[in-house]
């Protein structure tokens, strides 16, 4: 039988979540809904979808809803959902505060319905590529930068990009923060448009955060140190490589070039593995994960409890960062 899912909210993203979930396997595409209802019929006539005239015509007929409004209105339509025992994908940041995502948790676990939220770079084709590599990471560092638009300006950068590196690195890691020292600055918005984030996490491993919405270039690189090697991850275009002594080689020759240092350097003592995917969409990778997490096939990717311990880090660095002296403007 089909599982009934719904969007909620069809800006930019959610349009796409409409756009794959008509085509599921195993989905049924309930429809769309969005408070602007041109924009709802103009997706709808695109799509080939039906545009409900409210929230609560589209919770009659959905078994779940994909959750894509801005992230002040997550919480009213996440728990007006679950309160009907319908399953929800959040879009990410979860909420803007802990309480919200609080009440939204209290009313999953009220009608016992799943949470799941929209951590969409868990599905890049380099991370998964990555993870039969992974080992141990001791240091990484991301860099996310992105050019400046007016979507999503209503939250700080951390809330908009670093967020994403921040659920990846702890995914990584496996082990609790313990220390967060972070700066920002806000250059073109009232609230921080770049922002370096240091993260102390149980167990020794470091991780150093970089999110701009203000740059002349975009990038999205991940660089992840550990005992066996390293792993330079380009998410921008889902490919990366491992780097790793040679086999049999227990540590590097020598320094000093000589007699047993290769001919050839670095070539002669490492062995680089290039990584790359099998080209899925990592939207449609998330959704068919939230599909079979709905019906008992899988765990979620990202769990709300999960999307709620990265928010409350998030949220941390915005506030460390309110009160370094780099964020203050002159009068």
């Amino acid at each position: 039988m089909s599982l009934s899912i719904g969007v909620v909210g069809v800006g930019q993203l959610g349009f796409h979540h409409a756009r794959i979930l008509k085509s599921l396997e195993g989905v049924r595409m309930a429809g769309v809904f969005d408070i602007r209802p041109q924009r709802a019929d103009q997706v709808a006539r695109e799509l080939g979808v039906r545009a409900w005239p409210s929230l609560d015509d589209l919770l009659k007929d959905a078994d779940a809803v994909v959750v894509a409004v801005p992230t002040t209105a997550h919480e009213e339509v996440a728990v007006a959902a679950l309160a009907r025992g319908r399953h929800v994908l959040v879009e990410k940041p979860m909420a803007t505060d802990l309480a919200a995502a609080d009440r939204i948790l209290a009313a999953a676990a009220a009608s016992g319905a799943l949470v799941q939220i929209g951590h969409v770079e868990r599905f890049n084709p380099a991370v998964l590529a990555a993870e039969p590599f992974l080992e141990r990471p001791l240091f990484i560092e991301s860099h996310r930068l992105a050019a400046f638009s007016s979507r999503s300006t209503d939250v700080a950068v951390v809330l908009d990009l670093m967020i994403h590196d921040v659920d990846l690195v702890g995914s990584l890691v496996g082990r609790p923060v313990l220390e967060i020292a972070a700066a920002g600055v806000a250059v073109l918005t009232p609230s921080p448009d770049i922002a370096n984030a240091r993260l102390s996490f149980e167990g020794g491993a470091v991780a150093n955060l970089t999110a701009s919405r203000i740059s002349r270039e975009r990038m999205r690189k991940l660089r992840i140190f550990q005992p066996s090697g390293y792993l330079s991850l380009n998410l921008a275009d889902g490919t990366g490589e491992f780097l790793r002594l040679k086999t049999g080689l227990r540590e590097l020759p020598a320094a000093g070039g000589g007699p047993s240092w290769p001919e050839n350097g670095l070539a002669g003592i490492v062995d680089r593995i290039p990584l790359k995917g099998d080209g899925a969409e990592p939207l449609c990778r998330e959704l068919e994960n939230f599909r079979d997490a709905v019906q008992g096939a899988a765990r979620p990717a990202v769990s709300g409890t999960e999307g709620r311990a990265t928010l409350a880090v998030t949220l941390s660095i915005e506030e460390r960062i309110r009160s370094h002296v780099a964020h203050s403007r002159p009068a």
